[in-house]
C-alpha cells in the first residue's frame, strides 16, 4: 500500500490535488472523446486489444489494409457498412484510436506522479490507498473498455447498451472519485488537521439520481434510442407512443432493452434528478457555498436543454456530445457541493 508520512516537510496535499485536478480534466476530455466515438460508429473500428503496441497507428498502406480487413470480418461491416471505403474506414479508425491513446495517457499521467510522489513520501496518511484505489478503476475501466467492444465483434452490429452503461459509469465514478478527493487534500492544504469530507444523505440520493439518469442516457446511446422520436414533450402524438411496449417482454426487460421505454423514462426521470440535484444546490448555497449551487442550477437547465435538443435535432452529432459533456460538468458541480456540505458536517 502506498502510504507517507504527514510531516509538513515531506507531505504535499496542495501538489496532489492540482495533481488530480488535471486528471479530472483529462477524463472529462476522455468523455466527450467517447461519447464522439460512439455516435459516429467508430466504436468497433479496431477489432483487437493490444494494451502495449497498440499506440502504433498504421503507418504504411500494407498495414492499413489489414485494419481495414480485420474490421470487413465483423458484422458491422458485412451487415451495415459494406460499402465503405479505406477513407471512410480511416475517419472511423481515427476516433476509436484517439479514444484508446487518450486512456493510456491518463493511466501515465496518473501512475507516474503517483508513484514519484509516493517514492518520495509526500502522500498524506491516509490517502495512498484512495490513490490506489482510483488507479485501479481506470485501470479497470480499460478492461472494461475491451469487454464492451468484444460485445461487438462477433454476433451483433454494436456493442451491448449494458456494456457501455457499465464503461460510461465506470468512468464517471472514477471522475467523482477524482475530484473528491482532490478537494479533500486541497482542505488539507489549507488546514493540516482538516477530515475527510462525509457523504451526507442528501449528496447520496443526489449523487444516485443523477447515476441513474446517466445510466438511462447511456442505454439511450447504446440502443439508438433517441431515433426513436424526435419531438417534445410528446412522442409522436402521445405521451407516450401506442404499440411502444412490448407486451410479451417483463417490465425489467422493457426498462432495459425496448428503445421506446428506454427513451420515454430518461426524458421523465431527468426531472427527479433536477429536482434531487437542487435540492442539494440549495443546502450548499445555505451554508454560504453559492457557487456550485449556482453551478449546479444552470448547468441542469443547460442539461434538459441539450437533452430536448439532441431528440429534435436527430441526434445531430455536436449536440449530443455537448448533452454528454454537460452531463460530466454536472456531476463535478455536485461532487463539489456535496463535498461542501460534508465538510460543513464535519
Amino acid at each position: 500500500m502506498l502510504q507517507a508520512t504527514t510531516k509538513p516537510d515531506t507531505a504535499r496535499p496542495r501538489a496532489i490535488a492540482l495533481w488530480l485536478f488535471i486528471v479530472a480534466a483529462m477524463i472529462l476530455a476522455i468523455v466527450a472523446v467517447g461519447g464522439i466515438t460512439r455516435l459516429t460508429e467508430s466504436g468497433l473500428s479496431i477489432t483487437e486489444w493490444k494494451p502495449i503496441s497498440g499506440i502504433i497507428p498504421p503507418l504504411n498502406d500494407t498495414q492499413w489494409q489489414a485494419e481495414f480487413a480485420a474490421y470487413q470480418q465483423i458484422p458491422e461491416y458485412t451487415q451495415i457498412n459494406s460499402g465503405m471505403t479505406l477513407a471512410g474506414f480511416k475517419t472511423i479508425f481515427f476516433w476509436e484510436y484517439l479514444h484508446r491513446v487518450l486512456a493510456r495517457v491518463i493511466g501515465l499521467v496518473f501512475a507516474l506522479p503517483l508513484l514519484w510522489f509516493a517514492l518520495r513520501r509526500q502522500i498524506p496518511r491516509g490517502y495512498g490507498w484512495r490513490l490506489v484505489a482510483i488507479l485501479a478503476l481506470g485501470a479497470l475501466q480499460g478492461a472494461i473498455g475491451w469487454w464492451m467492444v468484444k460485445s461487438g465483434l462477433s454476433e451483433r452490429t454494436d456493442v451491448s447498451h449494458l456494456r457501455l452503461a457499465t464503461h460510461l459509469t465506470t468512468a464517471l465514478i472514477t471522475l467523482a472519485g477524482t475530484v473528491w478527493t482532490a478537494l479533500d487534500l486541497r482542505a488539507l492544504h489549507r488546514d493540516r488537521f482538516a477530515r475527510p469530507a462525509r457523504l451526507l444523505p442528501v449528496a447520496t440520493i443526489a449523487l444516485l439520481a443523477l447515476f441513474v439518469q446517466i445510466i438511462l442516457g447511456a442505454f439511450t446511446a447504446g440502443l439508438d434510442a433517441g431515433y426513436a422520436f424526435s419531438s417534445w414533450p410528446l412522442m409522436g402524438d402521445a405521451w407516450f407512443p401506442a404499440g411502444g411496449w412490448h407486451v410479451g417482454w417483463s417490465t425489467a426487460r422493457n426498462a432495459i432493452d425496448n428503445p421506446i421505454v428506454v427513451q420515454f423514462i430518461h426524458r421523465w426521470i431527468a426531472f427527479i434528478t433536477a429536482a434531487a440535484v437542487i435540492w442539494l444546490a440549495v443546502r450548499s448555497s445555505r451554508i454560504g457555498s453559492s457557487g456550485p449551487g449556482h453551478a449546479i442550477i444552470t448547468l441542469v437547465v443547460l442539461q434538459i436543454m441539450l437533452g430536448i435538443a439532441t431528440l429534435m435535432s436527430g441526434v445531430q452529432i455536436a449536440v449530443a456530445v455537448a448533452h454528454q459533456v454537460n452531463a460530466a460538468l454536472l456531476l463535478i458541480a455536485v461532487t463539489v457541493a456535496a463535498h461542501q456540505v460534508g465538510r460543513r458536517a464535519r
